[in-house]
Order: C-alpha cells, then sequence, then structure tokens
C-alpha cells in the first residue's frame, strides 16, 4: 500500500507523490523508491500513475503525479493533484 509523505511546501498536510520516470528501457511510475506500472511509453505509465492517484484521492489522501521532462521537470517536483484532473 502507498503511504503518504510529508510535503515540505506551504502546508504540512501529507501527501503522496508519484512520479512517472524512465526505468528499465520504458516508463514506471516510482513511489518512494519502488516502481509499478511499468510502460512502453510516458502517456500510458502517466495515465496509470493518474489512475492510482484518483484512487488515493478518492480515499482521502493529498496527491501529486510528477513527470519527468513536462513543465520543466527534472529533478524537482512540478504539482499536479489530483482535483485538477
Amino acid at each position: 500500500m502507498i503511504q503518504p509523505q510529508t510535503s515540505t511546501r506551504r502546508s504540512q498536510r501529507e501527501r503522496v507523490v508519484l512520479a512517472v520516470r524512465p526505468h528499465d528501457g520504458g516508463w514506471a511510475v516510482e513511489h518512494e523508491g519502488r516502481w509499478f506500472d511499468q510502460s512502453d511509453t510516458r502517456e500510458e505509465a502517466k495515465a496509470a500513475a493518474n489512475k492510482q492517484a484518483r484512487k488515493l484521492f478518492d480515499d482521502g489522501k493529498a496527491c501529486q503525479v510528477i513527470v519527468q521532462g513536462e513543465a520543466g521537470y527534472f529533478g524537482s517536483p512540478y504539482n499536479r493533484t489530483a482535483a485538477s484532473h
């Protein structure tokens, strides 16, 4: 089960951060060093991350999806909450 982590941004709400990154020749979703939903394309991995984020959001957990290579992200997170999808 994915556990929330404490955000260091403005609020100290617990937030689950899911990162879509290159992995083993494709793309996958990473959470706290664990990889899941391996895909051939970034779009497939992003869809899987958003689906997982929606489930977490529906369970009342704050969630953030970051995608390497989008909106200038490379090393520092870009906020995409489940509520905005």
